[in-house]
């Protein structure tokens, strides 16, 4: 870590590995500590956000909801890796984004199985791990709609290059008339291809903040970019009758995330806003050692982190229960108490899960690689 953090060149943009750092922190933070994960009737276990009990929480969730962010700067780093491919055509791009993405998903999902097999080898009923616990699968739809997003760089991004804003403005439009026959012509089709244009367009903004240079630009143009983002956000929750919290809440019937609908596409243009207005000053923190050597760590072994942290919470809630524990089922304040013990005990685990696993996704180059 110390040499890579010490060859980075002066010309990379650091806030864009702050910002895919603070993302894959920010989903196994909040899926430790601030989701309340209880004990169903059945045995098994839920996982549900408290954002309703906490006065004005949905609005944490206009920063903290960071797929968006995510998929923002996988559209820049998307952006750069095309441009500057050298040989093998588009295949070869596509199939090694695919293997840093792939290749330690593929031995989480094999390490799982094996153990799947081995539990349903033994006497007595067996469950599968998405009957009694679904939430632990739920954060994997995010691969495969990345794994779609990368597929499609071939096709997107020289479209970006030939049409800048007026990519971005079309695919605006489809949002908005997508979501009105969603909400009111009784087309459900149209939810999901709305869903799909989203990610499309977050992804789409990656590449203008990459060509566009916009942490760069006049701070009255960046903060353009917060004030379109929250003024678009604000009408749509208000206006448009959607909901406020950018994450599923059991006080909210619609989701806004699953299926992704406009306000998702929106918080994309605020979160963008967000980070480039704070890009001067980050671009100086981050040339700092101490602050720098973490985001490079954590960028490392991203897709290990991302992939095997539930698996940590898991190992800690058998633990937990184990030495006489009982799960609370709401953020009372003895949950409240608890948060420090699930913030900390999941971190150390995975710290092991990363060490065991973590060299499948850092794998050292081969000699000559570039």
């Amino acid at each position: 870590m110390d040499r890579l953090a010490t060859a980075t060149p002066d010309s990379r943009d650091r806030v864009v590995d702050v910002a895919r750092a603070l993302c894959i922190v920010v989903v196994a933070v909040w899926h430790w500590a601030l989701s309340v994960t209880f004990r169903t009737g059945d045995g098994g276990l839920g996982m549900a956000n408290p954002v309703h009990v906490v006065p004005a929480g949905w609005l944490l969730t206009w920063v903290f909801q960071v797929m968006p962010a995510f998929f923002l700067a996988g559209g820049y780093v998307n952006l750069v890796g095309w441009q500057r491919r050298r040989t093998g055509g588009a295949w070869r791009f596509v199939r090694r984004r695919w293997g840093r993405l792939l290749r330690p998903t593929l031995v989480w999902a094999l390490v799982w199985l094996a153990a799947e097999a081995v539990a349903f080898a033994l006497p007595g009923e067996h469950r599968w791990i998405w009957q009694w616990f679904p939430g632990y699968l739920a954060p994997l739809w995010f691969l495969a709609v990345y794994a779609a997003l990368i597929a499609l760089v071939p096709l997107t991004a020289p479209l970006h290059e030939r049409c800048g804003a007026s990519a971005l403005i079309a695919l605006a439009a489809l949002i908005a008339a997508g979501s009105v026959a969603a909400r009111t012509g009784g087309w459900p089709v149209a939810t999901w291809v709305t869903a799909a244009l989203v990610w499309i367009f977050a992804h789409q903004l990656g590449y203008a903040w990459r060509s566009w240079r916009l942490g760069d630009r006049p701070v009255v143009q960046r903060l353009a970019v917060a004030v379109a983002g929250l003024g678009a956000l604000t009408a749509l929750t208000t206006l448009g009758g959607y909901s406020r919290a950018m994450v599923s809440t059991v006080a909210t019937p619609e989701s806004n995330i699953f299926p992704t609908n406009a306000t998702i596409a929106a918080l994309a243009t605020f979160q963008l806003g967000l980070l480039v207005v704070a890009a001067p000053a980050l671009q100086r923190l981050l040339r700092r050692g101490w602050a720098w050597k973490p985001v490079v760590l954590v960028n490392a072994y991203a897709m290990t982190i991302f992939v095997w942290h539930m698996t940590a919470l898991l190992l800690v809630i058998w633990a937990y229960e184990a030495l006489g524990g009982v799960l609370p089922d709401a953020p009372t304040a003895a949950w409240w108490a608890q948060r420090p013990l699930w913030l900390l005990a999941p971190a150390v685990i995975l710290v092991g899960l990363v060490a065991v696993f973590g060299r499948f996704e850092s794998r050292p180059r081969r000699s000559g690689s570039p």
